[in-house]
């Protein structure tokens, strides 16, 4: 048995009773091949923290990085040799089970979702840790594996649309990896905000990001992009094309997002990429962004009133449990995933 407790000499620590879960694992660095369920502790929360029974939890890229060590400096952060924390997952849906005390506008029995970056405990698990800040009030109505599935690329995709791209309505905005985590929100979010989206995904995919209201969708794998003739005010991308092809396809004055990458060099990934367009973007009259996604109550807040106005829907490929985490990862890691995928937990 593993144990997942805060340290027992901080002050800060709210205990639990001794209970027993379980929880995807895995003890190094690697494919989904080592993902394992094993019984560990419920956690305990800090001050700033709530304890959550995990209802859903949501499958995406970040999770993947995380299991694979990929790139590797993000080891420095992580752990060197091997993982420091050996769960895994972000996106958390479920019940408030107890609060830190420092904790004020959340408590016991509350439905919530959000992320549990920043702590020892991931969401592939019966319980999980989350930062108060991190969390919010599910929205209303909403199943918990719909919810699950929301928070890092929702936020991700608002932030990189309003934020960084300072989208306005009639805008031209080319969305590469329309069809996915990320890139199903940002079609929905970029036609709330007025612009005009075309989405670019494979041909399995083109009727979905069609039907997610996109004015136009382009299938990568009958149409170059470079050769189309078109030119975008705003390009929010997902993926790993040249700086170059990408700034042929914005206007003069155009925006270009970049959001995630997962290939690029083993040690740095998609950041070599993101750092060359910073330097790129001072001497260029085209803006060239890359950004870290900031995750807070208020953008939950935000995503959760557009899902209950209905202007914002996630798009779910399929719902498995804590036993086909694996199998979902190796779909994910193979581009077989249409937006996202839950984990029920709590059927």
């Amino acid at each position: 048995m593993t144990t997942m407790i805060t340290p027992a000499d901080s002050p800060a620590a709210v205990r639990t009773e001794r209970r027993i879960i379980q929880a995807v694992v895995r003890d190094r660095y690697g494919s989904a091949d080592g993902l394992v369920l094993r019984h560990l502790d419920v956690p305990s929360v800090q001050a700033d923290q709530v304890l959550v029974r995990v209802h859903a939890a949501g499958l995406d890229r970040g999770a993947w990085h995380v299991m694979t060590g990929r790139p590797y400096l993000m080891r420095l952060v992580f752990g060197l040799r091997a993982p420091k924390n050996v769960t895994l997952g972000l996106d958390v849906a479920g019940v408030v089970e107890a609060v830190g005390p420092q904790v004020t506008d959340l408590r016991p029995g509350d439905r919530v979702f959000g992320t549990c970056s920043g702590t020892p405990q991931g969401s592939f698990a019966e319980y999980a840790v989350a930062r108060a800040d991190r969390l919010a009030r599910m929205p209303a109505h909403t199943p918990f594996q719909q919810a699950a599935v929301v928070p890092v690329s929702a936020q991700t995709a608002l932030q990189a649309l309003r934020n960084h791209g300072r989208v306005q309505p009639g805008q031209r905005v080319l969305i590469i990896g329309a069809s996915g985590g990320v890139g199903t929100f940002a079609v929905q979010l970029a036609k709330t905000f007025g612009a005009v989206v075309t989405g670019v995904c494979s041909t399995a995919k083109v009727n979905l990001v069609r039907s997610l209201g996109a004015d136009d969708v382009i299938d990568y794998t009958a149409t170059d992009l470079a050769h189309t003739g078109e030119r975008y005010d705003l390009l929010d991308i997902g993926g790993n094309r040249p700086l170059s092809q990408l700034r042929r396809l914005l206007t003069a004055k155009g925006t270009l997002v970049l959001v995630g990458g997962e290939a690029g060099d083993p040690w740095t990934g998609g950041m070599g990429r993101q750092l060359t367009a910073l330097l790129i973007s001072r001497l260029v009259s085209q803006r060239l962004v890359a950004f870290i996604t900031r995750e807070n109550s208020a953008d939950l807040q935000t995503l959760a009133g557009m899902i209950e106005a209905r202007t914002l829907t996630p798009v779910i490929d399929r719902v498995c449990g804590l036993t086909g985490v694996a199998d979902a990862m190796r779909d994910l890691e193979a581009g077989r995933v249409r937006g996202k995928v839950a984990v029920l937990v709590v059927p």
